[in-house]
């Protein structure tokens, strides 16, 4: 055994087995250098393909190396968006740092040939979503992954909701009014509050039928959705997630607190209605993805809700249970910025032009006197065309981002932006060019969605809308689809359009329909001539006396 262990520590301490040894390490150096010069070559390759590249698109010179950084304050990014397409045409480059290109297109054609194209989400705004909500499969995934769960959520909002008499169940609407009761017994209130309540209200039921209209923890719910949504972009904005900072600790846990909540709701409704969650078969990935029945209708046979996907025995990992969950989460967030902003938006048109407002009045009237349904909003066409103007001329969201991470994007007209670039369509620009909207397109005329039956292309741009016009039964005018439009993008476009559009209107036709019965809505007498406010203009409802 000696000599066994002796003959073992002269080969350790031999020369051959030292040399061997610094051999074996050289060469663990070597591969490793190597991979990392590879890695750092193809990084530089990169980067000299995308300046080669980019040197073909036309926009400013950039005199610094770190780019056209200090672009200023959204008002003066989009003046700037303006002036550059009026000099370098409908598509230019802004280099923001030496690896970041924007290009703008202002070009309505090729925006719409873009957007049908470039399928993902910009990387930083993913990242600020799943930081709040976590990952879903419906939001900020890679298209093809998110493909069959969006058609599925659109076909069960534009086909089955839209098939029944009321978009917005009756009681539903109720509930608001009354809430608007209550609201006006204080004093006036800012329009962005009201329409705020008012869509988280819509989107509530939606998802979670008249349950969610009893649940004591609503407002707290949404007061804790919209404090996240507003500080997730800051935290996001960290390379490294900053793990050291306590306002980090203590935003994630509002985040825990808000999952915990959505849990409560759904659990809750699951026992009355018909929300359920059910696997994809056809994914090969096993994502459950949501489906949503009317509130007011029982789930059919083998279409219970699956307890087992909001189960409260989390683990604290990203796994297909938590994922319903976050989908719905993502739901509360993306459909009550929309649609908060459709309503509050029509509610500024209206008490700015209290003539519009008083025809579409009269245009309810006569529409229910002339039909056995409570609400028919598709004959209400003034409010429907009124409602697309008001999201035409949108303040919010004044660029659609999109990016195309791996390919490169080459268009028709010959222009190819290099993978990577951060492609933008400044929307708010785009919705009020005279080019595309006529010589008034920076102001309200509803009337612009309006032609004479058979003849789509003659828009009404008169605004002495008749009686005759407002009459269904006498009306001799169509209401355009606004998506024939390339410049019309509230809603967005293409792959990732909003898949709830079609819904998102005819709830707020199916709300205003009954609102503008009851109310007049007007400026508050005392606050009229304040300057507006971040919160919008303060605003009263009036009741009407019939």
């Amino acid at each position: 055994m000696n000599s066994i262990m002796n003959s073992v520590n002269d080969f350790i301490s031999s020369k051959s087995t030292k040399e061997y040894a610094k051999k074996e390490l050289n060469a663990i150096l070597w591969v490793a250098l190597i991979t990392i010069t590879v890695f750092l070559l193809e990084k530089v390759s990169k980067l000299f393909r995308l300046w080669s590249k980019a040197s073909k698109i036309p926009g400013p010179a950039c005199n610094s190396f770190f780019g056209h950084g200090n672009l200023g304050s959204r008002e003066n990014f989009i003046d700037l968006l303006s002036e550059s397409h009026d000099k370098y045409g409908s598509v230019f480059k802004l280099w923001l740092g030496p690896t970041q290109l924007l290009v703008s297109i202002k070009d309505p054609t090729l925006i719409k040939e873009m957007l049908l194209k470039a399928e993902d989400k910009l990387p930083f705004t993913g990242r600020a979503f799943r930081l709040a909500f976590g990952r879903s499969s419906l939001f900020f995934c890679p298209y093809d992954q998110a493909q069959n769960r969006r058609e599925s959520l659109a076909l069960e909002l534009n086909g089955k909701m839209l098939g029944r008499a009321n978009v917005i169940p009756k009681n539903v609407v109720d509930c608001i009014m009354e809430r608007v009761d209550a609201i006006m017994s204080e004093g006036s209130v800012d329009c962005k509050s009201v329409s705020q309540r008012m869509a988280f209200t819509i989107l509530g039921t939606t998802l979670f039928g008249d349950t969610f209209l009893a649940w004591s923890k609503a407002t707290f719910y949404e007061e804790l959705l919209m404090m996240i949504a507003k500080d997730a972009s800051f935290w996001a904005s960290y390379r490294v997630t900053p793990f050291w900072k306590r306002g980090f600790w203590r935003y994630q846990s509002l985040c825990t607190k808000m999952k915990w909540l959505t849990l409560d709701i759904a659990q809750q409704c699951g026992k009355n209605y018909g929300l359920f969650c059910h696997m994809d078969q056809n994914s090969h990935i096993g994502i459950a993805k949501v489906g949503i029945k009317a509130a007011s209708v029982a789930p059919p046979n083998g279409v219970e809700m699956q307890d087992k996907f909001f189960s409260p025995e989390l683990d604290g990992h990203i796994n297909e249970r938590e994922e319903p969950c976050e989908n719905i989460m993502g739901m509360m967030f993306h459909g009550c910025i929309a649609t908060t902003s459709l309503i509050s938006s029509v509610l500024e048109r209206l008490v700015a032009d209290v003539d519009i407002q008083d025809k579409i009045y009269s245009e309810i009237i006569k529409v229910k006197q002339g039909s056995v349904k409570e609400e028919n909003v598709e004959k209400m066409l003034l409010l429907l065309a009124t409602i697309y103007e008001s999201a035409r001329l949108l303040p919010a969201g004044p660029l659609l981002q999109r990016c195309s991470l791996k390919d490169d994007l080459i268009l028709k007209s010959g222009v190819v932006i290099p993978a990577g670039a951060v492609l933008v369509v400044p929307a708010q620009l785009l919705q009020m060019d005279d080019s595309s909207w006529g010589s008034d397109a920076s102001k309200f005329n509803p009337y612009r969605f309006l032609s004479k039956a058979g003849k789509d292309s003659d828009l009404v741009l008169d605004t002495s809308f008749t009686e005759e016009a407002v009459d269904p039964s006498r009306c001799s005018f169509i209401l355009n689809d606004p998506n024939d439009n390339a410049a019309f993008l509230p809603f967005g476009s293409g792959m990732r359009a909003c898949v709830g559009q079609k819904f998102a209107i005819h709830g707020v036709a199916t709300l205003f329909a009954s609102l503008l019965q009851r109310y007049e809505v007007r400026l508050h007498p005392q606050l009229a001539n304040d300057p507006k406010s971040t919160t919008g203009p303060q605003i009263v409802f009036v009741r009407r006396n019939s």
